[in-house]
């Protein structure tokens, strides 16, 4: 397929919408030192995509889990559809404002490669794991009753975090790091066929659909994600997904909870970001447009 040349204001997103003539989605705000109120609501809308991320994706595993919900038994599908559309739904909600990157495998992806300033990373990572945390405490909230009535302290945790089907460190790592080397590659992917409605006229799908349909694209792709690489480990692929709610669950008054499986934890925040980086080094190597 022909891609037009992106312009300087349309840099790619996690699966941002809305108006191309903004900002670019990764490089704002431009990095001069500083706190400012555009850092500010970057941080905020961070916070907001992630936990709306996180209230849609622990909500609907919540609902398939806990036995007395009326969701319960729903299944894999179920949850992967959940997940793909909670994504899309929080990119809809906040790309404008920071691109919505509500994962940090991509917010560090994208400073590997220049489209975005290392300035804003730390903000970018505290926003997200903050935003993680808190839409799990709605989740939990909104399903108040139900915990005491769940006796298996796993399925508690599995609502909030991710557990392997099979516990191979090794096996468990490598399948992080391939499901988010393939989300930050279809990403950029997409991003880089995304160009305002209309404005080509060559009837590609970006002339046809424009932007507004790339976070509905990046939920697909998450749901494929999901589908096909999902079942070893539960498929974190952000870390904030799994960090944040990590952390709730370990500070929360869940009766009969357990631990929070802190010897795994660090296999859904290493793998991820080593994905993200090689997924977008490899997409600049390859000679891709960004």
């Amino acid at each position: 397929m022909q891609r037009s040349a992106p312009t300087p204001e349309c840099g790619p997103t996690a699966a941002a919408g809305g108006d191309h003539t903004a900002r670019s989605r990764f490089r704002v705000p431009p990095g001069r030192g500083g706190v400012t109120a555009e850092v500010i609501m970057v941080y905020l809308a961070e916070f907001v995509g992630t936990a709306i991320l996180t209230l849609l994706g622990c909500g609907v595993v919540a609902g398939v889990t806990l036995p007395r919900s009326k969701a319960a038994g729903g299944g894999w599908i179920v949850v992967t559809f959940g997940w793909g559309l909670a994504v899309a739904m929080a990119v809809y909600t906040v790309g404008q404002y920071s691109g919505a990157h509500i994962n940090p495998a991509v917010t560090l992806g994208m400073a590997s490669i220049g489209e975005l300033p290392w300035s804003l990373v730390p903000g970018y990572f505290a926003a997200q794991i903050a935003g993680g945390c808190f839409g799990s405490v709605v989740v939990y909230l909104s399903y108040l009753p139900h915990w005491r009535d769940t006796d298996d302290a796993g399925a508690k945790l599995g609502v909030f975090s991710t557990i392997p089907a099979v516990r191979s460190i090794p096996a468990n790592f490598i399948t992080e790091v391939v499901g988010t080397f393939m989300l930050i590659f279809g990403i950029l992917g997409i991003n880089a066929n995304m160009n305002p409605l209309g404005a080509s006229g060559d009837g590609t799908l970006a002339d046809l659909f424009g932007t507004g349909v790339a976070p509905l694209l990046v939920g697909f792709l998450v749901l494929a994600i999901g589908l096909s690489l999902g079942g070893p480990t539960g498929y974190a692929i952000n870390p904030a997904r799994d960090l944040g709610p990590r952390i709730a669950h370990q500070l929360l008054p869940i009766p009969g909870k357990g631990g929070s499986d802190w010897s795994y934890a660090w296999v859904p925040i290493v793998a991820p970001l080593l994905g993200g980086v090689l997924a977008a080094q490899t997409f600049v190597l390859l000679g891709f447009a960004v």
